[in-house]
């Protein structure tokens, strides 16, 4: 039916069939779209048919009248066969050019689908949709929170390594002018694409600062965890941290992810921010008093949450062993909690001063500072340190043969009688079933790799999330991780995304999903494919995003899945 379909089509478009049936001088657009969504299902996964309404397609996009909506609606109809078949490499990036120029229609309707559209296809082409980013940031701007949610989820799909800086700078000031409903998001994209594509650690710490003095209280849980990392594993830059955070603590106390990580800082680097200028900010003279009085104003403040008093409870602490003045006033804040209705902080103050009391002459060495290392590399470490040590004691030692064996027939000797008589069997098989595959006289093969168990990562309203993984032999560094989503509601779940990011030492690349759309009672599932490389066969993390629609309502999960089965890495 394809060759005859495109015949049909190809007349509509050059000739057209009659008057009556023309829209705005486009000829009889509601057939056109119905012959172009049949060519899409028709030209889906096969790819001679694809070949064939390659040409039609282009000759489609390129003579359709654009300026009134019916030529519109063919157009995009257009864009989504050609996305949907086995299209030539131009003709996406003609498809990808027609969403562009969507972008810049006055009918906001129709940048909500350009917006939509490209958001499916920044996947498969990227540098293609790559080219069109000015105009999505542009659109970061619209009046329309639904644009601007689409934009924002566009942008941050399309930030990589070329390009963070300019694009981070374009979300950080979105995330200042945003609708409150949109500032969690744009938080946590901005962080999570510094933590993957940050050109050095100075402009990481910066840029992470900035979001959280901008929306502390919008970003992600693991947002003050991940900053004190980085900062503790950046040596260099612990001067320049501390004195960042210091300047920022006593401006505003009111974002609690910012005090925490001020107070953590200040209390492991207090000592730093006493000493002279720091060459890479300006000259800020600080007293021991005046960091003692703001960390007492943090923990009297009625903003501060309990996690934050503790945060600063614990600095107080510390800045006993950094500074070099009477700790009076510090025992006295801490000995004021001792009586707190907080039982965590009650505690934490019961202990501080005890150990003032009783074990004053530990304390400088409790209380030193906390050696960082990178998550994943002491086990990583330990683990090769392991399997080198058991490959040294293998070669060290020999197997044992024939001399072991004599030595056991002397010793039954011993019971038995004399060992003249005594016939010695052949040495002994070290490895485990060697006497059965002598035996059968079979080469002996390593055993096939027990299968890795599925792992399910997210469930909601029928929505369920499950991984399998599988490890091809012959690469033993890559993971092949397939991502399905079954819905057993009732209704189908649409726009359905999944995107992924893992550390930088891995290396993730997605396939195109099966579909959009995940129907409804147990219908066929949606599946994606993850391609991971871990060189270094480290501990594997993975962060998820899902964007989708289901009942009438737009949902987005971002969460971090860190209980992978052990036999994905190791």
């Amino acid at each position: 039916m394809v060759p005859q379909l495109v015949h049909i089509l190809r007349t509509l478009v050059t000739t057209g069939y009659s008057t009556e049936h023309s829209i705005s001088g486009v000829s009889d657009p509601f057939l056109q779209v119905q012959i172009l969504r049949l060519l899409r299902i028709l030209g889906r996964n096969h790819e001679e048919s694809s070949e064939t309404m390659n040409d039609l397609l282009a000759q489609v996009a390129t003579n359709t009248d654009t300026s009134r909506n019916a030529g519109n609606a063919v157009l995009f109809e257009t864009v989504l066969t050609i996305m949907d078949i086995h299209s030539a490499a131009g003709l996406r990036v003609l498809a990808v050019n027609i969403l562009g120029r969507f972008l810049l229609n006055s009918d906001r309707n129709i940048r909500y689908v350009a917006l939509t559209s490209l958001l499916r296809l920044v996947q498969s082409d990227h540098s293609a949709v790559q080219r069109h980013r000015p105009t999505v940031v542009e659109c970061l701007r619209e009046p329309d929170d639904s644009l601007s949610r689409r934009a924002l989820e566009l942008s941050l799909a399309l930030v990589n390594s070329s390009n963070v800086r300019a694009m981070t700078q374009e979300l950080q000031g979105f995330l200042e002018s945003c609708p409150p409903d949109l500032q969690a998001d744009c938080a946590s994209g901005i962080l999570l694409a510094a933590e993957r594509f940050a050109p050095t650690k100075r402009w990481h710490i910066d840029t992470t600062l900035r979001v959280l003095m901008t929306a502390g209280t919008h970003v992600r849980d693991d947002a003050v965890a991940n900053l004190t990392q980085l900062i503790g594993g950046a040596q260099e830059l612990h001067a320049y941290s501390v004195r960042r955070l210091y300047s920022a603590l006593a401006e505003d106390i009111s974002q609690q992810p910012l005090v925490q990580v001020a107070a953590w800082c200040i209390g492991e680097y207090g000592d730093l921010l006493l000493e002279g200028s720091c060459e890479e900010t300006e000259p800020l003279q600080v007293e021991e008093e005046e960091v003692l009085a703001l960390l007492e104003r943090v923990l009297q403040s009625h903003m501060s949450l309990p996690a934050t008093r503790g945060y600063a409870l614990t600095a107080l602490m510390k800045l006993s062993t950094r500074l070099h003045g009477d700790n009076n006033r510090i025992r006295q804040v801490v000995s004021v909690y001792g009586s707190c209705l907080d039982v965590e902080l009650q505690q934490r103050a019961v202990e501080y001063n005890t150990l003032f009391r009783k074990y004053d002459h530990m304390r400088a060495a409790i209380l030193e500072k906390i050696p960082l290392v990178e998550r994943g590399g002491s086990q990583a470490d330990e683990e090769a340190k392991e399997s080198k040590e058991t490959a040294q004691l293998s070669e060290a030692a020999p197997v044992p043969t024939e001399p072991q064996a004599s030595e056991l027939l002397d010793l039954l000797d011993l019971l038995d009688g004399p060992s003249g008589d005594a016939q010695h069997p052949p040495p002994l098989d070290p490895t485990p079933g060697g006497a059965l595959i002598h035996l059968l006289n079979l080469p002996c093969a390593p055993p096939p790799p027990a299968p890795i168990p599925n792992l399910k990562v997210f469930e909601r309203e029928g929505l369920q999330l499950n991984l399998s993984f599988v490890r091809p032999p012959g690469t033993p560094t890559l993971l092949l991780i397939t991502v399905t989503a079954t819905n057993t509601s009732g209704g189908d779940v649409t726009h359905f995304i999944c995107q992924a990011a893992v550390p930088k030492s891995f290396q993730l690349q997605l396939q195109a999903p099966s579909g959009d759309t995940v129907p409804a009672q147990g219908g066929l599932p949606t599946t994606q494919l993850l391609r991971i490389l871990n060189p270094k066969k480290a501990p594997l993390r993975l962060k998820l995003r899902l964007t989708y629609n289901h009942f009438g309502q737009s949902v987005q999960e971002i969460f971090e899945v860190n209980n992978l089965p052990v036999e994905t890495w190791q």
